[in-house]
């Protein structure tokens, strides 16, 4: 199998904690091809949709440990064509580049695309939790989208909470995202100019969330494969930041899936397989869905550290199957053409 990891740079690679090259790793430990291209290295040669591709040369003993292989991972340069490879894996950081999707667009039908463009398309940024709908209300906090500040303003006063979380709609690893109170209304109406108005005169929307308690807790990142929960932890805040997210300072621990989050995964489960949704990561908290990540969701380094496991394996396992299915579906038909043919 050749697959092509869509991603940031391999210089930007953390070796110690990142969940790429804990897949990377998984793939050259099986001998598959690996090949990894940023968005920016996209191309189109002789009207074939290519990349510059970052290629990791095969290696006859490949290092169990992840900082070791990345030391010791023999790297070349080469332009390819998209279409050649069986996979690819998208693990771009937010947020999402139309152009990229674009490019991609004229090879979805001939690669297995993990996970699918028109899931990304839809559920990129947090208006995919925000619009799940009425019959899912119950798993998601009281949520507004607006770039009306007036509007924005209003709700925070009506708010039952004398706290409400306001983050950009399209940030990522806790960007952005703040804890405003009630007590402080004077200072509300410069942060909402300061996230809603852009420098070039056009605006941004924000969402403005309910408070959900035991936040400053933190929150439970839940990893699915094909729409089944594969890893969970806790991620606690650092001291001095309400956000959780490991990139803003937060810590790891242990955490087993209550009864109501089980539940959760299985409610929103087969939408996310329906829109080609195969890894994703969600972040909850007390029960209720904050976030979906589609795009390079993390936190596989740190689920094998604290459990002992190895959840690479897995997804590389499911995508080994998806590729076997679409050849296996392709020789039927080739099969079943030329018997056609021949008659």
């Amino acid at each position: 199998m050749n697959i092509c990891f869509l991603m940031y740079p391999w210089e930007e690679i953390d070796p110690l904690n990142d969940t790429s090259l804990a897949l990377i790793h998984e793939c050259v430990k099986r001998d598959h091809g690996v090949a990894l291209c940023t968005p920016a290295n996209l191309t189109i040669r002789n009207s074939v949709t290519s990349a510059f591709c970052t290629v990791i040369n095969r290696m006859e003993k490949v290092p169990a440990n992840l900082k070791a292989f990345y030391n010791k991972a023999k790297i070349r340069e080469e332009m390819l064509p998209l279409a050649g490879f069986d996979v690819l894996f998208m693990r771009a950081n937010p947020p999402l580049d139309p152009l990229m999707l674009n490019f991609l667009d004229s090879v979805k039908d001939d690669v297995f695309i993990i996970n699918s463009l028109q899931g990304m398309r839809e559920a990129n940024n947090k208006l995919y939790t925000a619009a799940f709908g009425d019959s899912h209300s119950n798993i998601i906090p009281v949520t507004h989208v607006s770039k009306n500040k007036k509007y924005l303003i209003q709700q925070i006063r009506e708010s039952k909470s004398d706290k409400m979380i306001l983050k950009p709609l399209n940030g990522f690893g806790g960007s952005g995202v703040i804890l405003i109170e009630k007590s402080a209304m004077s200072n509300i109406n410069s942060l909402l100019d300061f996230y809603i108005t852009n420098g070039d005169g056009t605006s941004s929307y924000v969402i403005l969330q309910e408070y959900i308690e035991g936040a400053d807790k933190g929150d439970i990142r839940i990893l699915l494969l094909n729409g089944e929960p594969i890893g969970a932890m806790r991620r606690i805040p650092g001291e001095e930041d309400h956000r959780s997210n490991v990139s803003a300072g937060g810590s790891v621990a242990k955490h087993s899936l209550t009864k109501e989050e089980k539940a959760l995964c299985k409610q929103i489960g087969p939408k996310l397989v329906n829109d080609g949704l195969y890894f994703v990561g969600i972040d909850v908290i007390g029960g209720k869905l904050v976030e979906v990540n589609v795009m390079s969701p993390g936190g596989i380094t740190y689920m094998n550290k604290v459990y002992k496991t190895k959840i690479q394996s897995r997804v590389i396992d499911f995508i080994e199957s998806r590729v076997l299915d679409q050849l296996q579906a392709f020789d039927r038909r080739s099969r079943l053409r030329k018997e056609v043919d021949d008659a």
